[in-house]
C-alpha cells in the first residue's frame, strides 16, 4: 500500500489478486450501468455494447485482471476501497480509434488514464485527485512519454451527473499538468501530459 496522503487516503496499483476488491468496490452494478471497466475496451458501441453491459462485461474485466493484462490504481481509507481509475496503454483501449474527437497521432509509448470510479459516497474527499498522481506515476514508471485524459467539459460553476463525469473533469487533470489539446463546450475534451 502506498504512502498516505493529506486526507488519509491510500493508492496503489492493480494486482491480479485483486478481483474480489474490484467486486466489493464496484458492486453489483459494475460501477455503472454494467460497465465493469470495460466501454473503451469493447470496440463498438450501440447493440455490441449493449449486448456486453452486465455478466459479459464483468467476466471479460474478471479476465484481464486475474491474467494481469488490466492496468490501474484503486485508492484505499484504511482497508476499504474506496476509489479505481484505469490507467494503461492507449492501444488496449480499441474504442478510442472510434472517436472522431479524440483521434490524434500517438506512440506505444502513450497512456490512457479513461476511466474513475469513486462510490458517492467517497466524493467530494481527494479519492480523485489521489488517483490521478498515482496512475500517472503508474505510467510514469512503465516507460509512457505521454498520458491522455479524457474528462467531460463542463461550464464553470456547472455539476454534472456522476454518471457523466466518469472520465474525471478538467480542473482535476489542470491541477495535475494535463494541458488540454482542444476544449469544446460539451463532450469529451482531449488533455495531455507530456511526461519528462
Amino acid at each position: 500500500m502506498g504512502a498516505a496522503d493529506e486526507t488519509g487516503i491510500t493508492t496503489r496499483v492493480l494486482h491480479r489478486a485483486d478481483w474480489p476488491t474490484i467486486e466489493t468496490l464496484f458492486g453489483a452494478n459494475g460501477a455503472c450501468g454494467g460497465c465493469w471497466c470495460m466501454w473503451w475496451r469493447v470496440p463498438m458501441g450501440g447493440k455490441t455494447w449493449e449486448a456486453a453491459k452486465g455478466a459479459h462485461n464483468r467476466a471479460a474485466f474478471k479476465q484481464l485482471v486475474e491474467s494481469g493484462r488490466a492496468s490501474g490504481v484503486l485508492a484505499f481509507a484504511g482497508e476499504t476501497p474506496v476509489g479505481w481509475c484505469a490507467a494503461g496503454p492507449r492501444e488496449d483501449f480499441p474504442r478510442l480509434a472510434r472517436s472522431k474527437a479524440l483521434v490524434r497521432d500517438w506512440s506505444q509509448h502513450t497512456w490512457s488514464l479513461n476511466c474513475l470510479y469513486v462510490p458517492a459516497r467517497w466524493r467530494g474527499r481527494g479519492v480523485a485527485t489521489a488517483l490521478v498522481t498515482a496512475a500517472v506515476g503508474l505510467a510514469r514508471a512503465s516507460g509512457a512519454v505521454e498520458i491522455e485524459a479524457y474528462p467531460q467539459a463542463v461550464k464553470p460553476g456547472e455539476r454534472q451527473a456522476a454518471a457523466f463525469v466518469w472520465t474525471g473533469v478538467p480542473s482535476l487533470f489542470e491541477a495535475a499538468g494535463f494541458d488540454p489539446l482542444h476544449k469544446p463546450e460539451r463532450g469529451r475534451t482531449l488533455y495531455l501530459l507530456r511526461l519528462r
